[in-house]
């Protein structure tokens, strides 16, 4: 589990549960996430996680679409491929789609800014 969440982020709490209470089919559901979303032949893990944020937007799911932004950015993406990716579901989903994807979007730079805030008061309360 610790290193699964190293290379997502984290695991929602979800996810921990079953693995607690049937691991034989987290095991088999993990096998599936990372031959899913890691490099494949032709798509880079990046690519992929951008698809699964147009997905996931479209589903209106927000914190799904935060937290593969997350992980699309630690893969290299950029800002821009982040909001096209979102950009791009208004074709398919409408504006609830996009506006879903938004609401995403600005969770994660939320979350990253109050991360940035609790870096600089630690950094005062050592100095």
């Amino acid at each position: 589990m610790r290193r699964i969440e190293r290379e997502r982020g984290c695991i929602p709490g979800e996810w921990a549960y079953i693995a607690g209470k049937d691991p034989d089919f987290w095991d088999a559901y993990n096998a599936l996430y990372e031959k899913a979303l890691t490099d494949g032949k032709a798509l880079p893990a990046k690519t992929k996680e951008l698809i699964v944020i147009g997905i996931l937007a479209y589903r209106e799911f927000e914190e799904g679409v935060c937290k593969h932004a997350e992980r699309a950015l630690r893969l290299g993406a950029t800002r821009q491929e982040l909001l096209e990716a979102v950009e791009t579901v208004t074709v398919p989903g409408g504006s609830p789609a996009l506006r879903a994807g938004i609401a995403g979007l600005v969770m994660l730079e939320e979350k990253e800014e109050k991360e940035r805030k609790n870096v600089v008061t630690k950094k005062k309360a050592r100095g």
